[in-house]
């Protein structure tokens, strides 16, 4: 069988720098145990291709992100810049204008106002949980798709929580710091066991659910509330309302996005709601707590402990940032007894920054080579089979569009002189997602597919795969 050659493209550079790259899924072919596999149907193997220009794909990683995503994606020949920090707003224009694929994590802000200058831009990858550092909205609109990791760091954000727990139970930090300071204070008074105590969670997701399993192995009763109905693991039980969750937990924790809804949705109202002498925690967003309303009630007494890992306004990079000029409240909230204060650390772990470098890496080598949104956050989740090496000659054509009627139409005429193999499309509010793949077809072919596609009123992005 021969093999597939990548379509030399010296003769067109232009063209080939805007048709992109490409390749077909690289995941491995298993065969079925050897008792049944001859009575079975024979596929061609996948095509294991590497993209023709894979070395004009440059990628910029901000905030130190894992080696484990640095690999892949440099394996794949790539062009690869990473950097250990994120980058002020003027450096990080200056940088997003070559680069077709960044990374980022937490801090970098991914504005209208930087995204208007990424002209190259493909790809951004998340490597962590939340997106609210982005404009999804205006990435969507320009064809840029977003990836995240939802699910990497639930553990180690649950083990983080339960430590927690316990901490402020038994007045940890406090103790530690006073024999810090040579004080002696054995004390018993107002620390307690975790055991028997009730344990209410804030949205029941992925780290939510995991927190759950955990607590209820050390004899906690959980509860929880969710905006959706859910089912619990084990024996937590679902509350019809925050309020209700409020009044009868002794500790509390949120796990829930960054939303106009979710702002402050802890402040002196549910404060006072909440049981004398309870506990909250915050590993989620910044802007879900009311912090002055926070520290207002430690200092009554109303609330007896609580550990924050996110804040409203975060340092950019690490260093003596953490001050008044950040959070006018910052002085306020360090003199409060029983606080345990954490610079964002509910992901940090080796184990779950090397999850989220291969997920989102993975996801971003999909999308750059193949074309597939699967994951994607702002954008249509579109997939096809893989090619194999019975197919060599195809193209995998994808249209990003806006959703207006008439759009299949069109492109469906202009692949009426070719044979589509597969095709598939779907949309997402404003913005439509289209892959075909056409066979039979040579670099003249190609071209002639690209700028026809270019060329209608509906275009958002077009690329040619192959």
């Amino acid at each position: 069988m021969a093999q597939p050659k990548d379509i030399a493209l010296s003769t067109q550079p232009d063209f080939a720098t805007r048709m992109s790259v490409s390749t077909s899924p690289s995941a491995a072919f298993h065969s079925p145990p050897s008792s049944f596999s001859s009575k079975l149907p024979q596929r061609g193997l996948t095509k294991q291709l590497k993209p023709f220009n894979s070395k004009d794909i440059k990628i910029l990683l901000l905030e130190n992100v894992n080696q484990s995503g640095r690999n892949i994606l440099t394996g794949q020949g790539y062009q690869v810049e990473a950097l250990k920090t994120s980058l002020p707003e003027d450096q990080l224009i200056e940088k997003i204008k070559d680069v077709q694929v960044i990374g980022i994590r937490s801090k970098t802000k991914l504005t209208e106002k930087v995204l208007r200058e990424a002209k190259n831009l493909l790809v951004i990858g998340c490597f962590c949980i939340g997106t609210n550092q982005v404009d999804l909205e205006y990435a969507a609109k320009h064809g840029i798709a977003v990836f995240n990791s939802p699910f990497a760091n639930s553990r180690s954000v649950a083990e983080l929580v339960i430590g927690e727990i316990i901490s402020l139970a038994r007045q940890l930090g406090d103790r530690s710091n006073e024999m810090h300071q040579g004080t002696w204070n054995k004390v018993s008074a107002k620390c307690w066991e975790i055991r028997g105590k009730t344990l209410g969670i804030v949205g029941y997701g992925h780290i939510g659910s995991q927190l759950s399993v955990l607590a209820e192995a050390m004899g906690m009763t959980v509860i929880y509330y969710d905006v959706v109905t859910l089912m619990g693991l084990g024996t937590a039980r679902q509350v019809p309302t925050l309020e209700a969750l409020l009044t009868e937990a002794d500790f509390v924790t949120l796990h829930v996005p960054e939303l106009p809804e979710t702002k402050n949705m802890i402040s002196t109202a549910q404060l006072e709601k909440m049981k004398e002498g309870s506990y909250l925690i915050n590993a989620s967003r910044g802007t879900v707590v009311d912090i002055q309303a926070l520290i207002n009630a430690m200092r009554s007494g109303k609330i007896a402990g609580a550990a924050l890992d996110v804040y409203p306004n975060e340092p950019s990079a690490n260093g003596d940032y953490f001050n008044r000029q950040l959070n006018q409240w910052g002085e306020d909230l360090r003199s409060v007894k029983n606080i345990i204060l954490t610079p964002h650390i509910g992901g940090s772990t080796e184990e779950a920054q090397r999850a989220i470098g291969v997920e989102v890496s993975d996801a971003l080598v999909r999308y750059i080579n193949q074309g597939v949104t699967l994951g994607s956050v702002n954008l249509p989740e579109v997939n096809l089979r893989s090619l194999t090496l019975d197919e060599p000659n195809y193209a995998r054509v994808i249209y990003v569009h806006h959703n207006v009627p008439g759009v299949l139409r069109k492109v469906n005429e202009i692949f009426g002189n070719h044979n589509v193999d597969k095709q598939i499309s779907d949309s997402r509010g404003d913005v439509a997602y289209l892959m075909a793949d056409v066979s039979d077809v040579n670099l003249g072919d190609m071209k002639e597919l690209f700028d026809a596609l270019e060329a209608l009123s509906s275009k958002i992005m077009v690329r040619v795969l192959y």
